[in-house]
């Protein structure tokens, strides 16, 4: 088939052939495993925004060019596992045996080469024992010194006594830079930047400010209300940290960040004035400001010091009390600590991307294909770092998002960890259905992260849920980086796996922030949720899903049945809690080495704390963990020990 495009004529297969090249997949398998094609609007669309235009046979030739010009000068970057031989341009290279960065010469230019250890740091370099983890929404948690919300204090308090209690790990969502200026912005996997914290969540205290108690009020965060008085109590503890004198190590962390974190402080001084203005996206502000680099932002950061000396202090009171949380949790005992989160992606009009528009895909969104779930298919509203980017800037981005995440926790979790291997990139203004794979250099994201875990001591776990490419779990496992399995998921048309048969490669979990409560289960609170948002797709409705649940309720329990982590006939729905015992025990005994269960499993809650597919119509983010004590609330203490004793009998 030829094409006319207004600038001579050129087939669709020389285009195929360049977009297969830049790294898309033409051709790929539905969720059906049906097979499909990407349009030729999309694959110029995308090559566009690699930077490799296609709208004509000229333009495909020079961007030939240009990718057999990447291909013979080595890029600033290479990776190797060590004593690996590898191809460096047009030289081979072998790599030393001792793992870390080092300098090489290629070609007469010196170049960094990143030599991997062969694995990630994981559970066997800590110690036999199975441990067991809860995950926590950070903005729920009681206590603290933070008024409205929980926080870093918060989390250190609950960490010492979930210690106590046999608890190894804290999971949590990201707490990653939202936009300080705007505190509706509350989505944690839609953030500003991905390399800095959440200021919000920040301890005063650390910094000789006043520590705010906790109004004990029952319900939902008001984010305007309470992050405006956080504000406020940051903006106080700033002026008396400065009268202090005391102020060598904010200066020395200054240093550190370098200029990522000065444009950061940058980006949030200047977001505030034109948001005030009731300008958003920094692609709309005037001109001179879109440029991170240019004069005029220089000139502005220069007449606005100590604005934005005051946006580094929150930055420096965020990552010391992050810190100070983790070495809480491991000074009680705990083997892992915190578990941070990276979001897959970054909000496009956020830092990140107003700082480095080379790292990151403009032009592009990520998403997911259409599936069973969304027929219509996801687009997040995000942008990622671009494949191109990253090895022409020397995977600096990447790293560096690696050791933002590893410095105050003992692992992570890499959201949708299929960005390793590929993303789902959508053009502006395009549905999600007109959408291409686009791949990534897995192998070199691999190496830099075991590198960095090694080097960290952070164990790397993936969220591998979903729709994932054949191979993709086998090649994280050769490098100790753990999937995950989660109880709704483990089975099939003919029931629920026993634990013997979950894979010991993955971390189990009764439920995560997306999926219910295990009691929200029980009682079918989802379906309510679905039906009262009318979320079903065609082919799909209330009175079908009532009756797969309830097919679904006599599958789970028959299952923890065999294996005597129930007995006697299932509860109804209205009584869920036999149930949830049973659940604690069912995931507790299954062989991986971290089991997690979520704090609303532990209290018996109801509601999930996200809702996807929903942002206003379901109060997502905001639900506080009832006031007090958690570990006292009626049954916690029996539900947390039946769920450590289970990991404790293998």
């Amino acid at each position: 088939m030829r094409r006319n495009d207004g600038d001579g004529t050129m087939s669709d297969e020389a285009l195929r052939a360049l977009a297969t090249r830049a790294g898309l997949d033409v051709d790929w398998l539905n969720y059906r495993n049906e097979p499909r094609t990407v349009s030729p609007e999309t694959l110029r669309a995308v090559l566009k925004a690699l930077g490799l235009s296609a709208h004509s046979p000229r333009e495909i030739v020079e961007s030939h060019e240009r990718l057999d010009s990447q291909v013979h000068h080595a890029a600033p970057l290479l990776t190797a596992w060590a004593g690996e031989t590898v191809r460096a341009g047009d030289h081979m290279i072998k790599a030393p045996d001792t793992p870390g960065y080092c300098k090489i010469e290629v070609g007469g230019e010196e170049k960094t080469l990143a030599v991997a250890p062969h694995r990630c740091f994981d559970f066997t370099d800590l110690d036999e024992k199975r441990f067991a983890g809860l995950g926590v929404q950070l903005y729920g948690l009681r206590g603290g010194h933070t008024d409205g919300f929980g926080d870093f204090a918060a989390l250190g308090d609950f960490a010492v006594k979930a210690a106590k209690r046999g608890i190894d790990a804290i999971g949590l969502s990201p707490v990653h830079a939202l936009f300080a200026a705007a505190p509706s912005h509350i989505s944690p996997y839609s953030p500003s930047s991905r390399l800095f914290l959440n200021p919000l969540y920040a301890d005063p205290a650390l910094a000789g400010g006043k520590a705010a108690k906790d109004d004990g009020a029952k319900g939902l965060v008001d984010w305007e209300t309470a992050a405006k008085a956080k504000f406020a109590a940051l903006r106080r503890t700033y002026r008396g940290f400065l009268r202090s004198g005391n102020t060598g190590e904010f200066h020395a962390f200054c240093a550190s960040g370098g200029e990522r974190l000065h444009l950061h402080a940058v980006f949030e001084a200047l977001h505030a004035q034109f948001w005030a203005k009731d300008i958003w996206f920094w692609r709309n502000w005037p001109q001179a400001y879109r440029d991170a680099k240019s004069a005029q932002v220089a000139e502005f950061a220069r007449t606005h010091r100590d604005e934005i000396d005051y946006h580094l202090f929150l930055q420096f009171l965020a990552a010391k009390s992050a810190s100070t949380a983790q070495k809480r949790a491991t000074g009680a005992g705990m083997a892992i600590g915190l578990i941070a989160d990276i979001a897959t992606g970054i909000d496009p009009s956020g830092s990140d991307a107003w700082s480095n528009p080379d790292d990151v895909l403009m032009g592009l969104s990520v998403g997911a294909p259409p599936d069973l779930l969304n027929q219509i298919g996801q687009g997040w509203g995000l942008t990622a770092l671009s494949p191109t980017g990253l090895k022409a800037n020397g995977f600096e981005p990447f790293i560096a998002l690696l050791r933002a995440s590893m410095a105050y926790a003992g692992a992570i979790r890499i959201d949708h960890a299929m960005s390793l291997m590929r993303l789902w990139v959508i053009p502006e203004g395009a549905s999600p259905t007109e959408g291409a794979y686009l791949r990534y250099p897995m192998d070199d994201l691999l190496r830099l992260t075991a590198l960095e875990s090694q080097a960290h001591r952070a164990i790397v776990i993936g969220e591998d849920l979903g729709t994932v490419p054949e191979g993709f779990r086998a090649r994280l496992g050769r490098r100790s980086l753990s999937g995950m399995q989660v109880l709704w998921f483990e089975r099939d048309a003919g029931g629920y796996f026993l634990p013997q048969h979950w894979r010991d490669d993955a971390v189990a979990l009764t439920t995560t922030h997306d999926l219910p409560t295990v009691c929200g289960w029980w009682r079918g609170r989802d379906i309510e949720w679905r039906t009262r948002l009318n979320m079903y797709p065609p082919g799909m409705d209330p009175e079908s899903d009532w009756r797969e649940r309830e097919r679904d309720r006599h599958l789970l329990w028959s299952a923890m049945r065999h294996v005597d982590c129930v007995e006697g006939d299932p509860p109804s729905p209205d009584q869920p809690e036999r149930a949830l015992n049973g659940a604690l025990s069912y995931v507790g005994m299954t062989p991986p080495r971290l089991a997690i269960t979520p704090i609303e499993d532990v209290l018996a809650l109801d509601e999930a704390p996200n809702l996807p597919g929903t942002v206003h119509e379901h109060p997502n983010w905001r639900r506080r963990l009832p006031p007090g004590d958690p570990f006292a609330v009626p049954g916690a203490e029996e539900r947390i020990k039946r769920f450590v004793t289970a990991r404790k009998k293998r």
